[in-house]
């Protein structure tokens, strides 16, 4: 049996990100339906990491505008956090709660999609109740947004995977006897340390190739008449493009839903539709609408 090469992390990412990119190009074209494509290059703006504080205030001042609204279609984050975690603990799942906890940041741009509707139609000037946030079925890019949604997930079902399998190979594979014989086995041993580490590192790499692919790909199919690979390949440049922003974005992002995760998920109400509409804002500071002139197109 021939012996693979073992690739760096940046190489591992960098091959399912074009991986990924092959895949929802094919899946493009089943979602489409014949569907032209008309803005296929839409043009990058370079951005800084100071135009992130901006982009956040604008995402707070969506949030209060519509603050009851938006709370009220949040709730079901909250509640889906407690029934994993509780399904976590009844099938002896422990070791995985910090993994389903974590899921929140792959998933992430799927529960927002509604966020930036309602983002959208308030640039419009338009009167908007959470109902609005369910425009995106109407949208003629649903086929495409449903698609990529259906990618996320399957991210979200290797990463379950790949973190059941670290445990496996450290402090497992038998379940914990207890919450705090586990507790003090993460802590306390060279085995759990090593899972941290292990888990968090790997992490980080299922989170970088989300972000890559997802990061202006579900505002632009919902803002313009293009193909899902077109927005994916938009949205990889993006990243490309504007390394540090992105990278300012992302630590944002985990930070931001950790502490909104603690305690028992509560946080999630308000820190998930704050960066859900922050990121339609972002996703307006990096692409350029088809009517401004030309600054900057790779």
């Amino acid at each position: 049996m021939a012996v693979r090469d073992i690739r760096n992390p940046v190489q591992w990412t960098w091959d399912h990100v074009r991986e990924t990119d092959h895949f929802v190009d094919w899946m493009d074209r089943a979602a489409r339906r014949g569907r032209e494509a008309r803005d296929g290059h839409p043009t990058i703006r370079r951005i800084e990491v100071s135009d992130l504080r901006e982009v956040l205030i604008n995402g707070l001042r969506d949030f209060g505008a519509y603050r009851t609204d938006v709370i009220f279609l949040c709730l079901v984050y909250p509640i889906a956090g407690l029934v994993l975690a509780h399904l976590a603990f009844g099938y002896g799942m422990l070791p995985l709660i910090f993994p389903l906890a974590a899921g929140f940041a792959l998933l992430g741009p799927i529960a927002a999609v509604g966020l930036y509707e309602m983002s959208r139609r308030r640039e419009e000037g338009r009167e908007i109740t959470w109902i609005d946030a369910f425009g995106v079925i109407r949208s003629p890019a649903f086929g495409s947004i449903l698609v990529l949604g259906l990618v996320l997930v399957g991210i979200f079902l290797l990463w379950l995977m790949a973190a059941q399998l670290i445990y496996d190979m450290t402090l497992g594979p038998e379940p914990p006897a207890s919450v705090g014989t586990f507790l003090a086995d993460v802590i306390t041993t060279g085995a759990g340390w090593a899972m941290i580490v292990i888990g968090m590192g790997v992490g980080f790499l299922f989170a970088a190739l989300v972000l890559a692919i997802s990061i202006v790909s579900f505002p632009l199919l919902l803002d313009r008449d293009i193909g899902l690979g077109a927005a994916v390949r938009t949205s990889i440049r993006a990243v490309r493009i504007n390394p540090m922003p992105t990278a300012a974005w992302g630590l944002i992002v985990a930070v931001s839903l950790a502490l909104g995760s603690i305690p028992f998920f509560v946080g999630l109400i308000v820190v998930l539709p704050v960066l859900g509409h922050a990121t339609w804002h972002l996703y307006r500071r990096m692409i350029m609408p088809p009517s401004e002139p030309l600054q900057e197109n790779a």
